[in-house]
């Protein structure tokens, strides 16, 4: 499900800021950027986001604000002087010359040549990063919950629309049982024989018996019914609606098959769609 999060928290000198983004995925994808200095409580902070979330592509930043004063890296001078030689020299047997900032940028990224200064954390700042990650969490949280009730209104409409529509199959039952034996006589007719009317009705019978589809109206009335009671629950709801969908969709299947009728079948088409449109909006509820 999509949503973000964003929370800030200060901590003597520094300001804290956790952001959160999440989009839709079956399955939990999570993707941290923690800056060096709080490296050591990045499992704990994973863990924490991924038990809130679930499941979905999140993206977790983290980041800090301090005073220009402060320093966290330092320049290996002794070992920037030796890569400058070496470079230098390597540079003039080749014939290519490189000075300049260019040089120093290459420098800069080699091994070892930045280090990075060792930084006690206090205790009031680790609580402070908890702090910001919690209210990042809430604040997504807070959007997928309003994001979810606006989909799950949609949800429950098209399962209305679904029970509507099959409200609309009931006037063309009987009619197609009507067009049954008017198609029957007319073809019993045609062959100018004698037939036996008892074994005639029974074969009415067996047809009506055959098209019928009282079964399956009721079983999808009561998958309709679950369906709402389960979009009423907190605890893995997308999955328990899925499930229903799918016995939803043999239902209409079903009827599809046993339709025989023309109007009957452009319903269950439209019955079909609805159904589809209701699984896509499944892929992102929690």
């Amino acid at each position: 499900m999509t949503g973000y999060g964003r929370a800030e928290q200060q901590a003597g000198d520094r300001k804290i800021t956790v952001e959160i983004k999440s989009l839709n995925s079956k399955q939990l994808d999570l993707s941290a950027r923690v800056p060096s200095i709080y490296r050591e409580k990045e499992y704990e902070i994973r863990s924490q986001v991924g038990k809130a979330l679930s499941r979905g592509k999140v993206d977790l930043f983290i980041s800090y604000e301090q005073p220009g004063g402060q320093r966290t890296a330092s320049i290996n001078r002794e070992l920037f002087k030796i890569y400058y030689d070496q470079l230098q020299e390597v540079t003039a047997q080749i014939g290519y010359e490189t000075t300049g900032e260019p040089l120093v940028s290459t420098i800069l990224r080699l091994p070892d040549v930045l280090q990075t200064e060792t930084v006690n954390i206090p205790e009031e700042e680790w609580k402070a990063l908890d702090q910001a990650v919690n209210g990042a969490i809430q604040a997504i949280d807070a959007f997928r919950a309003q994001e979810g009730k606006v989909l799950m209104d949609d949800l429950l409409e098209r399962v209305s629309t679904i029970e509507s529509l099959m409200g609309e199959v009931t006037p063309f039952e009987g009619e197609r049982i009507e067009t049954l034996r008017t198609r029957l006589e007319e073809n019993i007719a045609k062959l100018q024989v004698n037939i036996d009317n008892n074994r005639f009705e029974q074969e009415i019978i067996y047809y009506i018996e055959k098209f019928d589809i009282t079964e399956e109206k009721v079983r999808l009335k009561q998958h309709c019914d679950y369906f709402r009671s389960v979009a009423g629950e907190t605890e893995n709801v997308g999955r328990k609606l899925g499930f229903i969908a799918q016995e939803m969709g043999r239902e209409i299947n079903t009827m599809g098959s046993k339709a025989n009728h023309a109007e009957i079948q452009k319903i269950v088409v439209r019955m079909k769609d609805e159904l589809e449109k209701i699984k896509e909006q499944l892929l992102n509820i929690l």
